[in-house]
């Protein structure tokens, strides 16, 4: 039996990507789980051990070489940024997981992307709507919203922007396995406001989609207070949070994970999935950076393909 093919890119070339890389094929657990398909610049990845021995490599040249310390580059961006590119028209083509090493923000605007990531990239190039997911064993949660402002969010949370989020949420849940997903939804404010005491996304948005959702025959309740929905979550009680912001997610995820974590952006037309860090110039060609969240994102993309 063949084993499932991966494309992972390499990331900004002067961050740690090539090293989370290499390091996550030298893992057994992932040499036996598939056939890995690098892309990115060629000399950042010896340099940290690559060979051809390894995975097969779709290179991204560049017309410099690079130097200097490890820093955001205009050259690293449109790297990091043809990289991916080049991973979505592949995993478009053939359905391939995409795994994908961390990139520099910064540098994509020094190159000019015209876009702040991968998931508003992915967006883009795929059409759909892409939602941000975390996974950690038995922690699972998503973002109706990701990087913005908090002054933002009461604009931000419509009632379809949470409900598409809801039902996009309830999907992949369901492609991991889990047949009937039990999710809980954040509320906004503290104490679910109260009941309107001090807030009113609660009573006028978030509630009446919980109720359509089980209308509909979903298993969602809520909107409960941060720290219950957290609480009721790890203690098993639903099989995924819904939360309303960035650091509702990141802050109980980090601190409730006892394994490492993996991003993956849901409802898109192939799986993506990344470490949960980012590109660690400060540590970048020393040896020093931990693979484990990069080898569990390919683990995570082979079991969940």
């Amino acid at each position: 039996m063949s084993k499932p093919t991966v494309l992972i890119t390499a990331g900004d070339p002067l961050g740690i990507g090539p090293e989370i890389v290499v390091k996550a094929l030298h893992d057994t657990r992932v040499q036996h789980a598939c056939t890995p398909v690098v892309i990115g610049e060629p000399l950042s990845l010896q340099k940290a051990g690559f060979t051809e021995n390894l995975a097969a490599l779709i290179p991204i040249d560049i017309p410099q070489n690079l130097s200097g310390a490890p820093r955001p580059t205009a050259i690293g961006g449109r790297v990091s940024f043809q990289a991916v590119e080049t991973g979505i028209k592949l995993a478009l083509k053939t359905g391939c997981p995409l795994i994908t090493a961390p990139i520099s923000k910064q540098s994509w605007a020094l190159a000019g992307v015209p876009f702040t990531g991968h998931t508003e990239l992915l967006r883009a190039r795929t059409g759909a709507d892409g939602l941000m997911m975390f996974c950690a064993g038995n922690i699972r949660c998503a973002l109706v919203t990701e990087h913005f402002a908090v002054a933002d969010l009461p604009h931000l949370l419509t009632k379809t922007r949470v409900q598409k989020s809801a039902q996009h949420f309830i999907e992949a849940l369901r492609k991991m396995g889990i047949k009937k997903p039990h999710v809980v939804l954040c509320a906004l404010n503290p104490h679910a406001s109260d009941n309107g005491q001090f807030g009113t996304e609660e009573n006028k948005v978030l509630a009446p989609i919980v109720r359509a959702l089980q209308k509909q025959g979903f298993h969602v309740q809520g909107p409960l207070p941060t720290d219950a929905a957290w609480l009721s979550h790890i203690r098993g009680k639903y099989d995924g949070i819904l939360c309303m912001y960035h650091d509702q997610a990141l802050l109980g995820l980090k601190l409730a994970a006892k394994e490492p974590a993996v991003h993956i952006t849901a409802g898109l037309p192939f799986l993506r999935v990344s470490p949960t860090h980012g590109t660690a110039f400060d540590i970048a060609g020393q040896n020093k950076a931990n693979s484990r969240s990069m080898i569990q994102a390919v683990l995570f993309a082979v079991t969940h393909q």
